[in-house]
């Protein structure tokens, strides 16, 4: 018990007058100065008295502390003395300069004001072209503004940083009172529960203080950016200031958040027996089975986290000159902690199955999926009160999982296997194990990914939805950051790409149109289309649709790689190589198949047909690729890192559809040009000699309805027997656009070989000869009568010639 100022002997109320007027009365000091007399016990304040209580708690602690107290206090009271002068001297100092530049633009304002009030008398006395006035308008007015506008500045500057300054000493004021805090609990084994409970709300407390300071900082820092871009040195000085006690607050938050899910029983044990089994039962998931004070803390700790992480995420946005938000953010701080230890268990599971993967894709689904409705039950709430906006606990918790087992595929699987691919003596068995690995992680994608698909970001089109998706729930990642693991994978599935297509090379029934389709071929009733959709619209083999398969799969299986250049790559090299050697077979085939213009045979048309309608269907499919969204940005992404910006009327297979159509053209025209050749041949008789055309009709004539009711001549039905042959035989057989490129261009060549020839020459004098002629030409375009109404409008310069022949013989008979 301490000793009250009034249980001393010479301030007890039961003194005697005398006593106390003796005590009260000034005696003389040893130097004739009189000793100042002692308050009254009334006249001082409750706090003075509790200042005497705590320093002299019995009276024997007059004579030997009054000294040193003495002592003290003149020392603060000399300390608070000077602080006060040199406060003043600072004060006066600001003054004096405030208040001279204050003077400086009162001047120069008194001064303006003069000369505005004279400033008709100057311009009457001097002119309006006076100097003065000049002066006056031209620099003086504009000092005054600048001025003005520098004080304005300054004013304004120094508004600001007072104002930041005083919220970063809030910032950390609440950091020091929050470390203290953590301090004193480190030290608190023999405090009370109700102790401890104080203790966390007051560290609680500060802690909301330094995050409601940092995002008032913040909002401060957005402003100065916008409205002053120069102050370039104060948003660096107070960024650095924050970026100090954010570097303090971080970690010691995670670190007690991380304490707080140990005692509530994270993570669950997981059970190796029951895994290894194949049965693996349902885990308890603590957090959904936590109840009473436990939510209440746990619940402010996870907000505080999402607090922390939306704060930094809003300083990296204004640091980046980010103009536009995330669609969507996959990864929450608090998430990964509750990640962070059961990954660790994960990972001694998964050292175990190195040889057995599928197991450590099933272990990682099993805990996922365990996990995954407790989850969003729980803290999707909370993150909606930290109001953190785009964010999902759902889906942050899949990304985690999945890059927990990217890690463990990247440094322990991966890297081996990439290792044992140097060597050449076991090459061979790495590819299998290779591909068997890149089988599971594309069905562990599609698993992980359906788990959220239906619940991310609605307002999203299709690819934008695969896109975020992929950016943060795909194990193929591993590839985007390892380009050499990237070329290795391209080599082994264009090498098994190869194999494939050699089986199907290897099977005759490959370079054949299905049955049922052979069938509708040879229908009379066949309705001519040209809007060509399907493999049987081309008329195309079946290697052609089998080839474009295998070459999707490749494209399908790096569908789900997070970054764009990346994917390009691994496409070109292998979809994209995989055409071009599967162009490579259909020119070597086509060179095998020979055509002879003396002996033209309909199978050897029949087999270049089926070719020239396998690169059509192609590059039908090519082209629909090109226009999907997906492959229009990866071109635009390409263009871009090549700095081809201005590239028009591009697409992402242009090469390969330029390739095809050069050799759609030549083949084309090398069939025509044989059936032109071989058509000049058997009407070599016809064309060269003209005698036949006095000959009488014998047998074996062609009959044709004319005027004259004549017979086609004998050297002509050869050849147009033969040219309705193989024009039947290619309709048949060739898809329905080029054989109308080709039946145009035949007609096209046979009016200019007719019409070029000597038999106009021959026969423009012999009114007979004309009729004949008449009669020949229009058993011509009866051969192409059944591909269009009007035969006569493809072949011009016959039709002319024929007109100019029948006019002339009209003349001849007036």
């Amino acid at each position: 018990m301490c000793l009250k100022l009034s249980s001393l002997p010479f301030l007890k109320g039961s003194t005697s007058q005398g006593s106390l007027k003796k005590m009260e009365a000034p005696s003389p000091s040893p130097h004739g100065s009189a000793t100042p007399a002692l308050p009254k016990h009334s006249d001082l304040s409750s706090e003075q008295l509790s200042f005497l209580d705590q320093h002299f708690r019995t009276p024997k602690d007059l004579p030997h502390k009054a000294p040193l107290l003495l002592s003290a206090l003149g020392r603060n009271c000399s300390d608070l003395d000077r602080d006060l002068l040199h406060l003043q001297t600072s004060l006066t100092k600001s003054c004096v300069s405030w208040i001279s530049h204050s003077f400086e633009a009162k001047t120069a304002a008194h001064r303006l004001n003069l000369d505005l009030q004279n400033l008709s008398l100057l311009a009457s006395q001097h002119g309006i072209g006076s100097k003065r006035l000049h002066k006056v308008l031209l620099k003086e007015l504009p000092q005054l503004a600048e001025k003005v506008l520098r004080i304005e500045a300054i004013r304004s500057y120094f508004g600001t940083t007072l104002k930041l300054e005083a919220l970063v000493g809030d910032l950390e004021d609440a950091v020091f009172c929050f470390m203290n805090c953590q301090t004193s609990i480190m030290f608190s084994a023999k405090l009370s529960k109700s102790s401890l409970s104080t203790e966390f709300g007051t560290k609680h407390e500060k802690l909301l203080q330094a995050i409601k300071a940092m995002n008032d900082i913040e909002d401060k820092l957005v402003d100065l950016v916008v409205l002053q871009p120069r102050w370039h040195h104060l948003l660096k000085s107070v960024d650095a200031r924050v970026d100090k006690n954010f570097a303090i607050l971080r970690p010691q938050v995670s670190a007690d958040h991380r304490s707080l899910l140990i005692s509530l029983g994270w993570p669950p044990k997981l059970s190796i027996s029951k895994v290894e089994g194949g049965h693996i039962s349902d885990l308890p998931n603590p957090l959904v089975i936590m109840q009473g004070e436990k939510v209440k803390t746990y619940s402010s700790s996870f907000i505080n986290l999402c607090a922390l992480q939306n704060f930094q995420m809003r300083r990296e946005k204004r640091q980046s000159n980010i103009l536009e938000q995330e669609k969507c953010i996959i990864r929450l701080w608090a998430i990964d902690e509750l990640v962070l230890p059961i990954a660790s268990r994960m990972e001694h599971h998964f050292s175990q199955w190195v040889d057995q993967p599928e197991f450590m894709f099933a272990l990682a689904y099993k805990i996922t999926i365990d996990f995954i409705a407790g989850i969003d039950d729980v803290l999707q709430p909370l993150i909606d009160r930290a109001r953190l906006v785009s964010c999902s606990a759902k889906e942050a918790w899949v990304s985690a999982m999945v890059q927990t087992l990217s890690r463990f595929l990247e440094t322990r699987v991966f890297s081996s296997l990439a290792d044992q691919y140097k060597d050449k003596q076991i090459k061979g068995e790495v590819i299998p194990s290779w591909l068997h690995l890149i089988d599971l992680i594309l069905t562990f994608n599609k698993q992980m990914q359906s788990l959220v698909s239906l619940e991310i970001c609605h307002f999203l089109t299709e690819s934008d939805r695969l896109q975020v998706l992929s950016r943060g729930i795909s194990l193929l990642t591993i590839f985007c950051d390892r380009p050499e693991w990237l070329k290795i994978w391209a080599k082994i599935e264009i090498k098994n790409a190869y194999k494939k297509l050699k089986v199907e090379l290897q099977d005759d029934k490959s370079w054949s149109v299905d049955s049922k389709h052979q069938a509708g071929l040879h229908s009379e009733a066949e309705c001519e289309h040209y809007l060509l959709s399907t493999r049987e619209d081309h008329k195309a083999p079946l290697i052609a649709e089998s080839s474009l398969k295998i070459a999707w799969e490749m494209i399908e299986r790096c569908q789900a790689m997070p970054a764009v250049l990346p994917r390009i790559q691994f496409i070109r090299s292998t979809a994209v190589r995989f055409l071009w050697y599967f162009f490579k077979v259909l020119l070597l085939r086509y060179k095998g198949t020979e055509i002879d213009s003396e002996n033209l045979d309909d199978d050897a048309l029949s087999r270049r047909c089926l070719l020239i309608n396998a690169a059509r269907y192609i590059e039908f499919r090519l082209q629909q690729w090109s226009d999907s969204v997906d492959f229009l940005e990866m071109k635009v992404a390409e263009n871009d890192c090549k700095n081809r910006r201005n590239v028009n009327h591009s697409c992402f297979f242009e090469e390969e559809i330029k390739s095809l159509c050069e050799l759609e053209t030549n083949w084309l025209m090398d069939i025509i040009a044989v059936i032109l050749r071989q058509f000049e041949n058997l009407s070599w008789d016809y064309v060269k000699q003209a005698k036949h055309l006095q000959q009488e009709s014998e047998g074996g004539y062609l009959q044709v309805s004319v005027a004259a009711n004549l017979a086609v001549s004998v050297d002509f039905v050869d050849a147009l027997d033969t040219l309705r042959s193989h024009l039947h035989a290619l309709k048949m057989t060739l898809n329905p656009k080029d054989f109308l490129d080709l039946w145009r261009s035949l007609a096209e060549g046979l009016d200019h070989f007719i019409f070029f020839s000597n038999i106009f020459a021959e026969i423009q004098f012999y009114a007979n000869r004309v009729n004949q002629f008449e009669t020949d030409i229009q058993a011509l375009f009866s051969v192409f009568k059944s591909f269009c109404v009007r035969p006569e409008a493809f072949f011009p310069s016959i039709r002319g010639g024929l007109n100019l022949l029948k006019a002339n013989k009209e003349r001849g008979k007036r």
